[in-house]
Parts: C-alpha cells; sequence; structure tokens
C-alpha cells in the first residue's frame, strides 16, 4: 500500500506517458508544482514498491502493476467528479477541485458503493455485479469525463 501522495504521482506519471509517450522527471515536477528532488524521492518509493522502473537521469516507466493502480487512481477521481457534478450538480471548476480532495479521503469500500450509486442515479447500468474498483469488474459500464484518458 502506498501514500496517497505517491498516488497522485503515479496518475500524473501515467497521463503524461498517455500524453508525451514518455516520463521525464522535469516534467513530472512542472505537471505537479514541486521541485525535481521531490519527484526523485517519490520515484525512489515508487521503484521501491516496485511500480516504476528508473534510474538516475533516464526515462521512466510504469510496471504493469504501477500502470493499473495509476488507472485505479484515474477511476476514483471520474465516479468522485461524476457524482459532485451529475448528482449533486455542482459547477465543473469546484467539482474537479473537490473531487481531488475527496478521492484521496475516502476508503475503495465507499468509493464502491458511490461507484455504484453515480451509475444507477445516471442510468449507466445496474451495478448490482458486485462492482469492485479493485478488481475492475463492469468497466466498460463507466462513463468517464470528456477529455479524461479513456481506456
Amino acid at each position: 500500500m502506498i501514500s496517497k501522495s505517491l498516488e497522485e504521482y503515479l496518475k500524473t506519471m501515467y497521463i503524461l506517458k498517455k500524453q508525451n509517450g514518455n516520463i521525464r522527471v522535469t516534467d513530472v515536477a512542472q505537471k505537479m508544482n514541486c521541485s525535481k528532488p521531490s519527484v526523485n524521492k517519490a520515484l525512489n518509493n515508487l521503484k521501491e514498491a516496485e511500480l516504476v522502473n528508473y534510474e538516475t537521469y533516464g526515462t521512466i516507466e510504469l510496471t504493469k502493476q504501477g500502470e493499473d493502480l495509476a488507472k485505479k487512481v484515474i477511476e476514483a477521481y471520474d465516479i468522485v467528479y461524476l457524482f459532485l457534478k451529475d448528482v449533486l450538480n455542482v459547477d465543473e471548476a469546484h467539482a474537479e477541485k473537490e473531487a481531488e480532495k475527496i478521492k484521496t479521503s475516502i476508503t475503495d469500500d465507499t468509493l464502491n458503493k458511490l461507484a455504484k450509486y453515480v451509475h444507477k442515479v445516471l442510468g449507466l447500468s445496474n451495478l448490482n455485479c458486485n462492482y469492485d474498483i479493485n478488481k475492475e469488474k463492469c468497466r466498460c459500464c463507466s462513463k468517464r469525463k470528456p477529455g479524461k484518458i479513456n481506456e
């Protein structure tokens, strides 16, 4: 289990990989508005957890496990964002900021229940099939925000 902070680094790296095709320390630092030493410290922790492959001054590669966790973090954000925007009618800008904060605070169990509720209210599907964000069951039922990373 890694910290919520390291999850954010992982998510940022995944997005950069999708956007640019490669991941560099400078790009991560710029995107997250932090220092290169902070990124390097996070990289060492993520490497120790076998979520990234990285050698100093080289490009960063996500492992399969790292990529899967990054996708889970993005999906968690999307679920909370949809709840705020489409169920509670929070304006888009606030929903984005609030979703970032909320998703780092709730448990997977709460997130799974929220996902079922959001999908039911929005009429996207019936997630009475034991939806579990960790197992990605019924991922095809997920509705994503336009412009977000889609799989």
